[in-house]
């Protein structure tokens, strides 16, 4: 039983020292003005292309990737829902805990939820502009 605790305990403070990609929230500046086709027609701002990049550097920047070096499946980044509005893009920490990505079609605005399975605890982290994050 006491190992049992220890073990919680230990996950617990891991989980609240490696948050996943941080929950750093910066405000996000007004949205870009969408591009326009040949036909003179507006089109989404941001690809799924675009929202996958734009949080792959994201996360790429926040966490030390150096413990996938070992075992690639620990972590990574990958594309989950898409809705009319928004992308879903995922990324799974080695501690286990998933944060998700929610960037808007229209202007890059990612809000972030962070959700740790072993625990059952999810939690809003603020949003980013994913514009910014887009090389």
């Amino acid at each position: 039983m006491k190992k049992l605790f220890c073990m919680i305990l230990a996950t617990l403070a891991l989980g609240a020292a490696l948050q996943g990609c941080g929950a750093k929230t910066e405000a996000a500046p007004s949205a870009q003005p969408a591009e326009t086709s040949e036909t003179g027609a507006a089109e989404s701002g941001i690809t799924a292309e675009k929202a996958y990049e734009g949080v792959n550097n994201y996360c790429h920047e926040r966490v030390d990737w150096s413990y996938a070096e070992e075992d690639p499946e620990s972590m990574y980044v990958a594309m989950g829902e898409e809705s009319e509005t928004e992308y879903q893009v995922i990324f799974r920490s080695y501690t286990g805990s998933l944060t998700y990505f929610y960037v808007n079609k229209a202007d890059g605005t990612t809000r972030m939820t962070t959700y740790v399975p072993t625990l059952d605890i999810e939690e809003d982290e603020g949003t980013i502009q994913i514009n910014d994050y887009l090389k």
